[in-house]
């Protein structure tokens, strides 16, 4: 709500503002005193708080709050005087009122009648009586609204600030009530901004700070300039001593005095300019960078604000499965940007009804293996390397491996023989699995599956890593890593095809300098040796289809990639260096960019693609399923390149598709496979080939379709076609012919010779 709508707003929806505010004032102090009920300041606080809320419901005429709030006053009163110890029963009936009194201030809330507030006033009533003698204190007298500004009983805070009022002599006109000002613990003003606003500072903010940059070159170039000048009066200097030698007239000499002074003079006026400019960088970079870090932390909100209700959840929860389980909290203060704040919320949640579910024993359980009857859940939050790092664990009795195991193998995830081979690092990650769970029973709180895999879905998305330790009979730990923001990132910035493009550091493993002889062949397809496995190696030229490398550095630059248990090795052009970048979204009208996640500015005002690696991840698992993985080789690349025809093989059948492959390559052609029409066209569009041998009948798109697409496009419509088909009818091969094939070949009558021979007199031998 804006200042402008504060003070617009009607009395009901100040009222819902500090009902808001002060049921969560009762949340956080009833549960401190369930873990102890003689807690002085949290039972004041939790009184005032009752109290406040009592005096808002009366001014707003809601007798429904006012019922409640009074009742639970007395109950809080009681046991504040000592006649009333409270006991698990009355802590579940006083949070029961505490979303009574929520349910009751929210605006459109009609599902609260006079039943139920009659049924929870008897009930509490009867818990601080059972004997049913002792009435509750009575109600305050009923007072008319005007009253108001001079009834002696405190308003609600967020209503009105207490402020002294001076005694009322006449009859003078009721000053208004001023409006609520929210304030920081250290007093400051708080002010409501709109996300849109801040985003567009921010992005302000970190062009401007790239601005700044660009002088850097600049400078660099006026002090180029003025060691030429130097330059320029030593060669004049040395110009004189040898006239001198030879002869020196009047004239000349006064020439070359008044060169040298004009240059003197230009040297000592771009020496004070360029000084005057580099002042002049360095407090505009300074200010840039205060701007931008200043509108950076606008972004930031503590922890804390994620924590709101997920103690009381874990209570709760614990209760309904008659647990006894304390949360506790530390690094609640933590600075994160509110947009991870709100991808975290789900995941957190998903973590701590795990604990509370699979991880903490009852009570019974835990007295039998020696331990209190009470858990623990442990939330640790803070700053390390950059990254927010959040810590969840419990001192449950940990994860059941053997049970794991059996799980593993009745769901037909692995066989037996592997899963007893697996180590507990291996074991622990098929809990991650998508419709993974060790419970055989689906229930309200688990068993479906879903939570781990969610947890691990957004921690993905916020470009951070997971990972779950255990100890049986201890516990369990999840230790989250996520970046502070999701504004800037941190990646290293590679070239690929005379371009920059950055990946993220939290998806790279290593870097590597491959030689040749590093690169070995295995199954068909290009591997290196890295960490104890054959690693795959695909070109970022060919990912991102950009022209390939014209480097003849015989060393290959390899970032190598990972994402949970995928990893490759991409090779690029030249390590750029690490930079942190601040994203900046594509433009909405582009779409999904494939294997792009976003953009950024470098240092000098540059573009740099920011590689979505998720993405990237599924085109290699593409490219390997086509059988469309280019080979990279440093040594002899640019000559094959130059030498080998390129022939597209264009088949369904995996079986026709590799003895054509295969037929080819031992004839020297390289080839490239495409399983249907529609992958043959985005093919044909995106790379080279000399040839185009494709099937007829195909799903998605069918081969006439297809060649029928590359006959009307300027660019392919010269590229020899050859349709290899079962359908070996004189009318199909016309209608493969007339859709614009050079050559049709019958399955039926298919051999190795027909296929090379047609290829020949197609396209001609395999060397151009």
């Amino acid at each position: 709500m804006t200042p402008e709508q504060m003070r617009d707003a009607s009395l009901l929806e100040l009222f819902s503002l500090e009902a808001e505010a002060q049921t969560q004032v009762l949340n956080e102090g009833l549960l401190a005193l369930e873990r102890n009920p003689t807690q002085a300041d949290q039972l004041e606080a939790c009184m005032r708080a009752a109290h406040s809320l009592k005096g808002a419901a009366r001014i707003v005429g809601v007798d429904a709050g006012v019922s409640v709030a009074h009742v639970m006053e007395d109950c809080l009163v009681s046991a504040q005087e000592g006649r009333l110890r409270l006991h698990p029963e009355h802590i579940d009936a006083l949070l029961q009122g505490t979303d009574l009194l929520m349910r009751i201030a929210t605006p459109g809330s009609d599902n609260v009648g006079p039943a139920d507030i009659d049924a929870y006033v008897a009930h509490l009533n009867e818990l601080l009586d059972p004997s049913g003698r002792v009435a509750p204190r009575a109600a305050p007298v009923e007072f008319d609204v005007s009253q108001l500004l001079l009834a002696p009983e405190p308003l609600p805070e967020p209503l009105l600030q207490p402020e002294p009022v001076a005694p009322v002599a006449a009859e003078p006109a009721p000053e208004p009530a001023r409006r609520p000002q929210r304030l920081t613990e250290s007093g400051e003003r708080v002010l409501r901004v709109t996300a849109e606003r801040l985003n567009s500072l921010l992005d302000l903010s970190s062009k401007s700070l790239v601005e700044t940059q660009r002088l850097k070159p600049y400078l660099m170039a006026l002090h180029r300039l003025k060691r030429m000048q130097s330059t320029s009066l030593r060669a004049l200097d040395t110009l004189n001593e040898q006239l001198k030698v030879v002869g020196l007239t009047h004239e000349v000499e006064e020439a070359l005095n008044e060169a040298r002074r004009v240059l003197s003079e230009s040297q000592h006026l771009l020496s004070e300019q360029t000084a005057e400019l580099d002042e002049f960088g360095w407090q505009t970079s300074q200010r840039a960078q205060l701007l931008y870090d200043t509108a950076l932390a606008c972004r930031m909100r503590p922890f804390a604000d994620v924590l709101v209700g997920q103690e009381r959840m874990v209570r709760d929860l614990g209760r309904a499965l008659g647990k006894q389980i304390r949360l506790e909290i530390e690094g609640e203060k933590t600075q994160v940007d509110r947009d991870v704040l709100e991808k975290l919320e789900a995941p957190l949640t998903h973590l701590l009804r795990n604990a509370v579910d699979h991880g903490v024993e009852s009570p019974e359980q835990r007295l039998l293996a020696g331990k209190q009857p009470e858990g623990t859940i442990r939330l640790r939050v803070s700053h390390q390397a950059g990254l927010l790092a959040v810590e969840l664990s419990d001192d449950g009795a940990g994860v059941d491996l053997e049970r794991l195991r059996r799980s593993i193998v009745e769901r037909q995830l692995s066989t037996a023989e592997t899963v007893a081979q697996l180590s507990e690092e291996e074991l622990l990650t098929f809990l991650f699995l998508p419709g993974f769970s060790l419970r055989d029973t689906v229930t309200e709180v688990s068993g479906r599956g879903v939570g781990l895999d969610a947890v691990l879905h957004m921690v993905r998305l916020l470009r951070g890593a997971i990972v779950l330790e255990q100890t049986a009979g201890q516990g369990s730990r999840f230790l989250l890593e996520v970046p502070l923001t999701l504004s800037v990132v941190r990646s290293l910035v590679v070239e690929v095809a005379d371009e920059a493009y950055a990946f993220p550091l939290a998806h790279i493993e290593r870097m590597r300098d491959l030689l040749p002889d590093d690169i070995v062949q295995v199954e068909g397809r290009q591997h290196f040796w890295h960490e104890g496995r054959h690693v795959g190696l695909v070109a970022a030229s060919q990912l991102l289809q950009r022209p390939p490398s014209q480097s003849d550095d015989e060393t290959l630059k390899v970032v190598v990639i990972r994402e949970r248990d995928a990893v490759y090795g991409v090779a690029v052009e030249r390590f750029i260096g690490e930079r942190t970048l601040v994203v900046l979204p594509l433009d909405p009208r582009l779409g999904k960019v494939q294997d792009i996640s976003a953009g950024a500015l470098l240092d000098d005002g540059s573009p740099v693609l920011i590689v979505d690696v998720e993405d990237m991840l599924r085109s290699v698992d593409k490219l390997l399923n086509t059988g469309r993985l280019e080979r990279i080789d440093r040594r002899n690349r640019h000559t094959a390149e130059l030498t080998r025809k390129r022939i597209l093989v264009v088949d369904d059948s995996l079986t026709v598709r590799e003895l054509q492959r295969k037929l080819l390559i031992n004839r020297g052609y390289e080839v490239a496979v495409a399983v249907d029409g529609m992958d043959g066209w985005n093919a044909l569009r995106a790379e080279h080939f000399d040839l185009l041998i494709t099937d007829i009948d195909m799903p998605r798109m069918d081969g006439i379709e297809l060649v029928t697409l590359l006959r009307r496009d300027n660019r392919l419509q010269s590229m020899p076609v050859m349709v290899v088909s079962y359908k070996d009818r004189e009318e199909d091969r016309r209608r493969g012919l007339d859709a614009g094939a050079d050559y049709y070949l019958a399955k039926a009558s298919f051999h190795d010779d027909a296929l090379l021979d047609a290829v020949v007199e197609l396209i001609g031998g395999a060397q151009t």
